[in-house]
């Protein structure tokens, strides 16, 4: 970005970065700075800071899933093992750094990378586990029923 300022432009530069450990662990940063290596410092470390868990099916996700955010809508859909990560630009990138190996993907609405980006971590925080959420469900109704018979 440029903001024109009597002595000429002044530039400013902003940085997306994905950071992941490709098994699980993923998080994105947006960094804004007057240099670019400054921006990429900021972004990393909000990145590191920002580390959530995606639960995994093996190298996929576990069910199909649609996020917003702003005018960015993302669509993750578990694929068959050997497809590989059917996604692009900022999406790819986070989803691999995920450690997902085999989704498909499509991007609706807005191109925005960094609203790609975080409709892809918003998609990815909202996933669950099936076998957690069975014995979730099977925990509460049981404390259901033990509440009537009471």
């Amino acid at each position: 970005m440029a903001k024109v300022v009597k002595g000429g432009k002044r530039l400013s530069f902003s940085a997306l970065v994905v950071t992941g450990d490709g098994n699980g662990y993923v998080g994105i940063g947006v960094g804004k700075a007057n240099e670019v290596p400054g921006a990429i410092n900021k972004a990393n470390a909000i990145a590191r800071n920002s580390l959530i868990k995606v639960p995994l099916a093996g190298t996929t996700v576990p069910h199909e899933i649609r996020a917003k955010f702003g005018a960015a809508k993302v669509l993750l859909k578990p694929a068959a093992p050997g497809a590989g990560v059917i996604a692009g630009g900022s999406i790819r990138a986070v989803l691999e750094a995920a450690g997902i190996k085999d989704v498909l993907t499509k991007s609706l609405g807005s191109s925005n990378r960094i609203n790609m980006a975080k409709a892809a971590m918003l998609a990815l925080s909202q996933l669950k586990n099936p076998k957690e959420e069975l014995a979730k469900r099977k925990s509460e109704v049981k404390g259901e029923a033990e509440v009537e018979e009471g």
